[in-house]
């Protein structure tokens, strides 16, 4: 029988079954498509050997006056900056804790610090100064040994706390003896999203996206920052914290820490730099500056322009605030072209600058499209995209659209299967990354068993079309200051070695540059270590068309291969099913391994429907695919 092609439409559609998803591609990992066909996604290189403590949640890239470039890092634990491929900790420091006292144990390496109402509590980080140990051969610790690496809290009680010391006591052990400060690190919040523990917090029915879940617990967000710059400075943000600024331009500005706005409100749920007029703009803050007991979570401050230490608005000067009511929380905000979309809970506002004497104008532009978590929107090629809390995606791009989804009962439907987004603990880890070299949105979220991201949903603004994988990243900044993104990957299980933290407990991140060659690099202190990246493609099912759709079996003798590139081997497997509720098997002789002068393989397929799919694991793989050609015969009814 002659050949015949299967021509296969790119992107995903997983809303239909696969035999109805006939002529589509329906799942696939690491891939997107170009021109319609689908390819191999690029690879990533890891920046440095440093790995930070915490989950990194905010990544920021900007230059100073100079044309120095940065890229600040927020995690769950600290705040870093990035130049010339070396980081830096500038976390800020609350007030010190001083005349603290040490008791030791021979033997051991835990010292109790001991300070009535110290207010440490365990996995907090901090630095000890001014260290006066006892003689007499208390201790065999130095005054070094306390200021050469930040420490971490092993456990706490009201007046104490337990470090870990990089060596067990020597001496015969102090008691409540010597005298130290402590300098804690600015606290930034929990590295998961989780219920708060007490009575009745069950999370019972939790079979779709939206379905209410009665429950007497509060949820805890996790810990996190907003990042931006006015100017050359950094502004950082803790989420529901404090404001704080690192200036590139000050002396020694590397060895130098952020420091926290004078006069700017101390909590707020997101800040964020109208980049046209220049104000500092704090969404869901406080209406009595500096009193945080007093934080509104639909509140909106903003700065006198130029002036991001001025927010009491008076008649020389454009510091201003807005009350917004459509909803119960604002949830995050991003700056577009010449505006501000801010979305709550619930509904969408447009603030824009409009000068003396109102400063900004606000209006609501959306309803029932609230934001799923704070990092769940983004501003990209003349748009703003999100996801929904409700179940969806929008778009802003003068009107606040719905944006049709061919993935989204596979995102949000955890009936489905377990790859569905994490309803409890995933909305505020949403990390969303815009790729403008591939005209992609990504959304990275946790599946419904993980407590940090381990999917990803991406749209292809250009293309119109959706792909998911399983690239786990948990913060993405796009490319422009630096030719490439930049990108975090967080591990539960790995330790840290940035700062150099005594005791420090399990979970670091990485930052890795992507669309950087094929393959994962890792640079390890001891050296670079490349591994493969595993990618694949499975289309629909497809049949004959004698004498209706599906009536026959078909007998497939060969199929043609058509890659546009392939530079090492991919595998095709046939995949095969009697009847459209059936599970799939293997064709007899598959998978196949095809390489760039494969020009036909033989086969021995028989079924009523076939897909295709492909896949590659080798190191410095790399494909594009074409059409997929077949000979097939009609081999009977059963």
């Amino acid at each position: 029988m002659a050949l015949k092609k299967i021509a296969l439409a790119p992107g995903f559609n997983k809303q239909a079954t696969a035999s109805q998803a006939e002529g589509q591609w329906q799942d696939g990992d690491n891939v997107r498509f170009r021109y319609g066909a689908p390819e191999k996604i690029g690879g990533w290189e890891q920046i440095s050997s440093s790995e930070l403590a915490g989950a990194g949640r905010q990544t920021h890239n900007w230059s100073d006056l100079e044309g120095n470039k940065y890229t600040a890092i927020g995690t769950s634990k600290l705040l870093t900056v990035n130049a010339g491929g070396v980081f830096y900790d500038v976390t800020p420091l609350k007030t010190t804790v001083a005349t603290c006292t040490l008791t030791s144990t021979t033997g051991s390496s835990n010292v109790t610090v001991n300070k009535t109402s110290h207010g440490l509590t365990e996995g907090d980080l901090l630095l000890f100064s001014n260290i006066t140990l006892p003689g007499g051969g208390a201790t065999g610790f130095t005054a070094a040994n306390f200021t050469s690496v930040t420490y971490e809290v092993q456990s706490n009680t009201a007046n104490t706390f337990i470090v870990q010391m990089q060596s067990n006591e020597s001496g015969s052990g102090m008691t409540a003896a010597g005298n130290v400060d402590v300098k804690p690190y600015e606290t930034v919040g929990p590295t998961f999203q989780t219920f708060q523990y007490g009575w009745g917090v069950s999370t019972w029915n939790l079979s779709t996206w939206g379905t209410i879940r009665p429950s007497s617990g509060i949820l805890l967000d996790p810990g996190k920052w907003s990042l931006d710059n006015f100017g050359q400075i950094l502004v950082a943000t803790i989420h529901n914290g404090k404001t704080f600024s690192w200036n590139p331009g000050a002396v020694n500005p590397l060895q130098t820490r952020a420091v926290q706005i004078s006069g700017a409100p101390t909590t707020a749920v997101k800040t964020l730099v109208s980049d046209r007029d220049r104000h500092l703009i704090f969404l869901g803050t406080e209406t009595t500056i500096g009193n945080s007991a007093t934080q509104d979570k639909m509140f909106i401050r903003f700065s006198d322009q130029e002036d991001f230490s001025t927010y009491a608005p008076t008649s020389t000067n454009t510091a201003g605030t807005f009350q917004i009511d459509q909803g119960t929380k604002i949830v995050g905000g991003v700056q577009g072209k010449d505006y501000t979309l801010v979305v709550t809970d619930r509904a969408a506002y447009l603030m824009q600058f409009v000068g003396p004497p109102f400063t900004f104008s606000i209006r609501q532009v959306g309803s029932d499209c609230g934001l799923a978590g704070q990092n769940a929107i983004i501003y990209a090629n003349g748009m703003v995209f999100w996801m929904s809390n409700s179940g969806g995606f929008y778009v802003f791009d003068g009107t606040v659209k719905s944006l049709p989804c061919s993935v989204e009962d596979f995102v949000f439907d955890t009936q489905s299967g377990d790859l569905g987004i994490n309803l409890d603990s995933g909305s505020e880890l949403i990390a969303t990354g815009h790729n403008p070299l591939f005209s992609e949105i990504n959304w990275f979220y946790p599946k419904a068993s993980a407590t940090q991201n381990d999917r990803v949903v991406t749209f292809n603004y250009a293309e119109n079309l959706w792909t998911t994988g399983s690239l786990n990243r948990t913060s993405w900044e796009t490319s422009g200051v630096f030719p490439l993104p930049r990108a975090t990957e967080f591990s539960t299980t790995r330790i840290p070695n940035f700062p150099t933290i005594s005791g420090a407990s399990a979970g670091s991140t990485i930052l890795y540059e992507h669309e950087k060659g094929t393959n994962q690099v890792r640079n390890f202190t001891t050296g670079a270590v490349t591994s493969a990246i595993a990618s694949s493609i499975e289309s629909g099912d497809f049949d004959l068309d004698i004498d209706g759709d599906g009536e026959y079996f078909m007998s497939m003798n060969r199929f043609v291969p058509d890659f546009k590139y392939l530079n090492s081997t991919c595998n095709v497997t046939i995949l095969l099913r009697r009847y459209p509720n059936d599970s799939q098997s293997v064709s007899p002789l598959g998978p196949f391994t095809i390489n760039s002068t494969t020009d036909k393989v033989n086969t021995r397929a028989r079924s009523r429907l076939a897909a295709i799919k492909i896949s590659a694991d080798q190191v410095s793989n790399n494909w594009r695919y074409g059409l997929f050609r077949f000979d097939a015969n009609a081999d009977g009814k059963r």
